[in-house]
């Protein structure tokens, strides 16, 4: 499934991401992982997930994988916000730093994804993964490839 791909021809990243918060659709990963984008803004973006037990690992917390997927998603929106209609993406490189662990009863975290910069060939992003009260699991940064692509849909 391309969500992209399926809507109207010559929208801004900015717009693709807007008409997909407002279709409430997900994409497969966030139906597998059990995450959503719950806002967007040009530059910045923010998902919300409930770590489970559909997302542990062998020694009984959160995988580290979850909270990388989270992060690379929220960094990868945010330089997806700020694209042209003729513009792709794609991560090159991700730096995660992991500061506490997510266990089921960590309850919804939030990972906000920002710009840095943003040229024609390359973007810098970082995201942050806090809890509700705002304490701080994990964070990362991420260079994120630019270029051209056809502008009718995916």
């Amino acid at each position: 499934m391309n969500l992209v791909a399926e809507l109207p021809a010559g929208l801004t990243g900015l717009e693709q991401l807007q008409q997909m918060l407002a279709s409430g659709r997900l994409a497969p990963i966030g139906e597998t992982l059990g995450f959503k984008l719950v806002a967007v803004e040009e530059g910045r973006v923010v998902f919300e997930g409930v770590p489970g037990m559909h997302a542990y690992n062998p020694i009984g917390t959160v995988h580290g994988g979850y909270a990388a997927t989270l992060l690379d998603s929220a960094c990868g929106c945010a330089a997806h916000s700020r694209l042209a209609a003729n513009q792709g993406y794609t991560t090159l490189e991700l730096k995660v730093a992991y500061h506490r662990a997510m266990t089921v009863n960590t309850g919804p975290v939030y990972a906000e994804g920002r710009v840095l910069t943003i040229g024609r060939r390359a973007a810098f992003a970082e995201a942050t993964l806090k809890d509700a009260a705002g304490k701080l699991y994990a964070s990362a940064t991420s260079t994120l490839l630019v270029f051209e692509r056809e502008a009718s849909g995916g």
